[in-house]
């Protein structure tokens, strides 16, 4: 893999805890997920696990470890963005009944930072700290500065997973730059093929709260 960050071992420390944040995962798993060898994945591993980033479950499967829940609560305190984030998808999601998301740009893709399900029984679930490719979907599209609709969103039908639909608007800071996505999210039989007519309006509202917050 090619370094992004100039700091190899740290970049591909970052892959492997990118990889479980889905689920966890053997030894062959990550190494198949990341494409980095056997014996480095291992030794990284090994490595995280001395740190409490990664731990073994019952299973014996690796996991996301308990240092990292320390890390995000200090991420979610230092940072009153995400705790209004939470506050307005929480809105959002108890009004439209489906689940909501807030992306961030990342060097290789998008970083979902909060995610709340629908409490509806068929439902898209998207795991908070899972990263994305940023090519692909309607917060995808968002974060690369893709045209929006006359409303202020994108909307996305299948783009990235079959019988999935959403529809993402920019929240936008001082500097008029696109800081993150706030997206709706589910199911294609209750979003529609046109998801934006039924959403567009309440997500772009959303997006405008978090951006007077950041203005």
């Amino acid at each position: 893999m090619d370094s992004v960050s100039g700091v190899g071992v740290v970049d591909k420390a970052f892959v492997v805890l990118n990889v479980l944040v889905t689920r966890p995962l053997t030894l062959a798993e990550v190494v198949e997920a990341t494409g980095i060898p056997r014996a480095t994945c291992h030794r990284l591993l090994s490595a995280l696990e001395h740190h409490g980033a990664v731990r073994r479950n019952d299973e014996g499967l690796y996991c996301v470890g308990p240092s990292m829940a320390g890390l995000g609560r200090a991420a979610t305190a230092q940072f009153p963005f995400l705790r209004r984030a939470r506050d307005v998808a929480t809105a959002l999601r108890d009004k439209t009944g489906e689940s909501v998301q807030v992306f961030f740009p990342e060097t290789d893709g998008r970083r979902c930072v909060v995610s709340l399900e629908s409490p509806n029984g068929l439902r898209w679930i998207v795991p908070e700290g899972a990263l994305f490719p940023i090519a692909r979907g309607s917060a995808g599209r968002v974060l690369s500065g893709a045209k929006l609709s006359n409303g202020g969103w994108i909307e996305s039908v299948e783009e990235r997973v079959k019988g999935v639909a959403s529809v993402s608007a920019p929240v936008i800071d001082g500097a008029g730059d696109i800081i993150a996505a706030l997206s709706i999210s589910g199911p294609l039989e209750r979003m529609s093929r046109n998801p934006g007519a039924k959403f567009g309006a309440m997500v772009s509202r959303g997006a405008r709260d978090l951006s007077d917050f950041v203005s």
